[in-house]
């Protein structure tokens, strides 16, 4: 455990979540590219961009997704039905993105490796404020 305190932290310190979808070869890049496009026709939430190799802590093909806490509970369960296979790292964000990842972090299929190294354990929230603009097909079912 990394915490040195007893308290428990509250659910305050979440600003927001992410979701990692990883693929590993071109068949898994084409369900990830179908999961993208339903996603990005049902959800308000902001989509990366393409990492065909690793980047970051992430030691595979991936692309983020960055959402709003209120998202959590209708995105997290469909993701969970829609995956097809995939494997998805969720993980909330507070001022700890190593533990964020590495701790408080729940796998949607495989769990894959993460490079922890490459992950600070403080940063200053305020001063890395986070971009939800919404993706605008979504935006238009609303």
């Amino acid at each position: 455990m990394t915490q040195s305190s007893d308290a428990a932290r509250p659910t305050a310190a979440i600003t927001s979540y992410h979701a990692h979808v990883y693929y590993a070869d071109d068949g898994e890049r084409a369900v990830a590219a179908w999961l993208r496009d339903r996603i990005d026709e049902q959800f308000v939430l902001r989509i990366g961009r393409w990492h065909d190799k690793p980047v970051g802590p992430h030691t595979r093909g991936m692309y983020q997704l960055a959402f709003r806490i209120e998202l959590f509970a209708m995105l997290v369960p469909w993701l969970m039905l829609n995956r097809r296979g995939l494997s998805v790292l969720v993980h909330p964000n507070t001022d700890n993105p190593h533990d964020d990842h590495l701790v408080h972090a729940l796998w949607l299929g495989e769990t894959l490796p993460l490079n922890g190294e490459r992950l600070p354990h403080r940063i200053d929230p305020a001063a890395t404020p986070e971009d939800h603009a919404p993706n605008t097909k979504a935006m238009k079912k609303l």
